[in-house]
């Protein structure tokens, strides 16, 4: 059995074995309840976003709250593993009776329990989407773009703002992701009448040597690459292209390895690292735009990150809506609220954000161009305004 039907076959007998353990609603008086889904620990981790919706939360219940009850919230780690995210999502949703998820981030945790939201009819805006199931459920709306928009709008800054040609691919592929990758190159194809030189999608995640897929590639006379790599393993590519003496080569790479972290390791990034931040840049730290999201996170220690501006901005959009209920809040008045509020502009994001009746949510499609040169160890702007998708 292929991987992505093990992980839903999990799910489904998980969900089996609960069924008619799930509760309806949060009681009228007592606490908000809300909880989140999130790769804590393991192999890949995401938890500055729920910290991040946490640190919303505990300012807004310092304030008052929502109409004079507070939010209770609880942020469960699934591991990195799917009998974990079944578990998780059934202790929030079903023991716990929250009235909606808010922040979650995880690799896996989307395609694990977006039958159950549905069936529970609860709602999740996530703090940080990463699977295909973040985009393509009418339960589940993300806070960011995403990797398959992210690959679109670097694809479409080495092409048509810096002019780059024979541009190639090499993509690390986990699950189910390929198609939706594929999707996003032609979606860029489409718009630009442009192919890509070079495509190899057997690139695996946590290679110990890159050297033969970056000789693959200049040998096929490729001037610039689109990846989606984690920190670790672009790295260890760029490292193997700088020892075969290629360094002419520009990278079009992902907000996965959009970190002060990243920047200070890499010190040959070739003709540069071009990166469309999914969020207004957080190393711009002087920004208007980033403000309230830099003082809150750094009053409670929280790291500067786009995984935090996810979780921040998840939070501010449930309080924003869940503040304009009239009447009790449950996991109904929640789900209608936000099936039907009217979409949210916030400078941190270059797309406003609305969860709508819609049957998937991807429309978030703006990202803000930010580039990484050899040696300097910092990113900096290379633009004024969002680049945007352009609409079909």
């Amino acid at each position: 059995m292929k991987p992505a039907r093990r992980l839903v076959a999990l799910a489904a007998a998980v969900l089996l074995a609960t069924a008619g353990c799930a509760g309806a609603e949060s009681g009228a008086s007592g606490p908000i309840k809300v909880g989140s889904v999130n790769a804590l620990s393991g192999a890949a981790t995401f938890p500055e976003a729920s910290q991040a919706a946490k640190a919303v939360f505990d300012a807004a219940n310092a304030s008052g709250g929502v109409n004079g009850r507070q939010i209770e919230y609880k942020a469960l780690d699934d591991k990195g593993d799917p009998a974990a995210a079944a578990a998780a999502a059934r202790e929030v949703v079903g023991r716990d009776e929250a009235v909606a998820l808010v922040g979650s981030s995880s690799l896996i945790e989307c395609e694990i329990n977006n039958k159950y939201y549905e069936q529970q009819k609860i709602l999740s805006i996530q703090g940080i989407g990463v699977d295909p199931a973040c985009f393509s459920s009418p339960n589940i709306a993300p806070a960011n773009v995403g990797p398959y928009h992210d690959m679109t709008l670097t694809l479409l800054y080495g092409s048509e703002t810096l002019k780059l040609n024979d541009i190639c691919a090499l993509l690390e592929i986990a699950g189910n992701t390929l198609p939706s990758y594929q999707a996003a190159i032609d979606e860029w194809s489409a718009i630009t009448g442009k192919k890509l030189k070079y495509l190899d999608a057997t690139v695996p995640y946590g290679g110990s040597d890159y050297t033969s897929y970056i000789v693959k590639a200049r040998n096929a006379g490729c001037k610039a690459i689109t990846v989606n790599p984690v920190e670790p393993d672009s790295i260890g590519q760029l490292k193997a292209a700088a020892a075969q003496g290629w360094n002419d080569v520009t990278w079009l790479l992902l907000t996965s390895v959009y970190s002060e972290n990243y920047a200070k390791a890499v010190t040959n990034a070739g003709a540069g690292v071009y990166v469309p931040a999914e969020f207004y840049p957080f190393t711009d730290t002087a920004s208007p735009q980033n403000k309230d999201w830099h003082d809150l996170m750094t009053k409670n220690n929280i790291p500067l990150t786009s995984f935090s501006q996810g979780g921040y901005l998840a939070a501010k959009y449930f309080l924003e809506v869940v503040r304009g209920i009239s009447g009790d809040v449950t996991r109904e008045s929640v789900t209608k609220a936000l099936r039907e509020m009217k979409p949210i502009t916030d400078p941190m994001v270059g797309t406003p954000y609305v969860f709508g009746p819609g049957q998937t949510h991807h429309d978030n499609t703006a990202g803000w161009p930010i580039k990484l040169a050899s040696g300097t160890g910092k990113w900096e702007l290379v633009a004024n305004d969002w680049l945007r998708i352009p609409k079909k």
